[in-house]
């Protein structure tokens, strides 16, 4: 009996002393396993869409007819939400669903704050010292903290309004002049308004009065000119240059591309650099400070390798070419969608009169209390970002999105237009309804922090311009809908056909026939 019970009690001792090793060899036998695991993740790669060429990849796709977001985003229904294509050299992940998208701008939003670099970027944009376009690094969170500051914040913007105001106002006072005019003569009823350019001349000189101290009020021509140069930098930054994808064959030039941008770089250096000196000169002589004055105080020495003049140049060129074409752009949409369904027109111009009354155009302190026009700007924003594939990102880092291996290097284009018109996010999605951002959606706003929408993209590398922007979109929607009736100049509905560049525009003029509705004295108030 005593022997059983030592027997046992060693047995018991043996058990307990190879209990750690016991243990032990499991707890490495499970960290294989989740190794194994993750190194499985980590070689799975996205999947590729088909009918790529040797050498230029998916680029014959996307030159079509079609939009190239239109053609991803018939890709994405075949691939699903998130594959990558191949732009000549270069492997570009497309992500177009709430769940990728969200999972590259929060917690993989530093691994793609960076910029690929770009011809057009390195030709137009002063290689790359225009800040949107510029890498992630020192010499980006340098500029822009300058230009958010000085220009972009809520301070500012608030001491902007009056500039907005003004030039709505001025814009409003030469359509009605114009209309009593030939009415005078007996023309009223033809009187025909291009309204792209309506809308742009507006921000043009909002966003010059702001950077460069002055309004854009040279002659017709120079207008004209400086009007397509900011056209051209737009269509051929959204263009896709055989240089790029393919650089060793750059030395050529086969689409001409480079000789177009060359062009409109010197152009555009031309036009900054009259200012430039402009300034210079007239530096301490007492008058009220602009951004550029800001800039020659500030930026008095080189920045990451570019020389103060060159950091000047870029910063201010880029915030009149970004503010001027989406603004302009989104407005021109707006009014489109607006004249095709002139339920939600007569809707609008009914909150107007009701928030406003007839005796005065709108201000600024009205825009808090129109409620349905600015579901309607959200709603036009849903349905044409201004850049449907956002600009695009590139990673720097190895990164795991939706279970997949994106190395560093990898390109990422956001379809944000097949995103915002996902039918699990909203309802019959096609349609123009800004009722659903009243209610089904009415705490969802445009900064980045809602991934059902985002036409200013999101995370760090997000438009610091979105604030100033719906400003001026909201106070010059709700000035010219209550100042004049509008109506198409042929009676019939607006063509919704687009073109794409960098930016989304209307391919055709936005012609309509302005009619006044306020009293007389309310175009001639200051």
């Amino acid at each position: 009996m005593t022997y059983q019970t030592t027997m046992d009690t060693n047995n018991i001792l043996l058990s307990l002393q190879s209990l750690p090793v016991t243990i032990c060899a499991t707890f490495f036998f499970l960290f294989l396993l989740f190794r194994l695991h993750r190194s499985r993740i980590a070689s799975k790669t996205p999947p590729e869409a088909g009918g790529s060429w040797p050498l230029i990849g998916h680029l014959h796709l996307l030159g079509g007819s079609q939009p190239p977001h239109v053609t991803l985003g018939n890709l994405a229904d075949k691939y699903g939400p998130i594959f990558t294509v191949r732009l000549g050299v270069h492997k570009t992940l497309v992500v177009s669903s709430y769940e990728m998208v969200k999972q590259c701008f929060t917690v993989n939003d530093k691994t793609f704050a960076s910029r690929p670099k770009s011809i057009a970027f390195e030709i137009m944009g002063y290689n790359s010292s225009m800040f949107g376009l510029s890498p992630y690094g020192s010499y980006w969170r340098t500029v822009r903290k300058i230009a958010t500051v000085h220009v972009l914040s809520a301070q500012r913007i608030d001491m902007l309004k009056h500039v907005m105001e003004s030039e709505v106002k001025e814009a409003m006072k030469e359509s009605y002049s114009f209309w009593l005019k030939m009415k005078n003569e007996g023309n009223s009823e033809r009187v025909f308004t291009e309204m792209k350019e309506w809308f742009a001349d507006i921000a043009i000189n909002v966003v010059f009065r702001t950077v460069m101290g002055k309004r854009f009020d040279g002659d017709e021509e120079e207008n004209q000119r400086i009007r397509k140069m900011i056209r051209d930098f737009f269509n051929l930054s959204g263009s896709f240059v055989v240089s790029d994808m393919l650089p060793y064959l750059r030395w050529l030039d086969l689409d001409g591309k480079q000789k177009q941008m060359k062009k409109t770089a010197k152009e555009l250096d031309d036009f900054v650099c009259v200012w430039l000196d402009q300034h210079k000169h007239k530096k301490n002589s007492g008058r009220e400070q602009d951004f550029m004055d800001v800039l020659l105080s500030t930026v008095d020495e080189d920045l990451d390798g570019r020389d103060a003049d060159t950091t000047i140049k870029a910063t201010c060129m880029a915030l009149i070419l970004a503010a001027t074409d989406t603004t302009a752009g989104t407005l021109t949409w707006t009014l489109s969608l607006l004249l095709n369904n002139r339920e939600v027109l007569n809707k609008v111009i009914h909150e107007l009169d009701t928030q406003i009354g007839k005796e005065k155009m709108a201000i600024q302190t009205d825009l808090t209390k129109l409620e349905y026009l600015q579901a309607i700007i959200k709603e036009t924003l849903r349905l044409y970002p201004p850049a449907p594939l956002n600009l695009p990102h590139e990673s720097i880092e190895n990164c795991t999105i939706g279970g997949y291996h994106v190395p560093a290097g990898t390109r990422l284009l956001t379809n944000l237009s097949k995103l915002q018109r996902d039918p699990m996010l909203y309802s019959d999605p096609l349609e123009f309804r800004p009722e659903r951002f009243l209610t089904t959606h009415k705490d969802v706003d445009v900064k980045g922090q809602h991934f059902e929408l985002i036409p200013f993209g999101a995370g760090r590398r997000m438009c610091p311009g979105i604030s100033f922007g719906l400003q001026l979109m909201q106070i010059t929607l709700a000035t010219l809908l209550h100042g004049f009736d509008i109506v198409t100049s042929d009676g019939g509905p607006v063509d919704m056909v687009e073109i794409s560049g960098m930016t989304n525009i209307k391919a055709s003029p936005l012609q309509v026939i302005l009619s006044p509705r306020l009293s007389d004295q309310a175009y001639r108030q200051n």
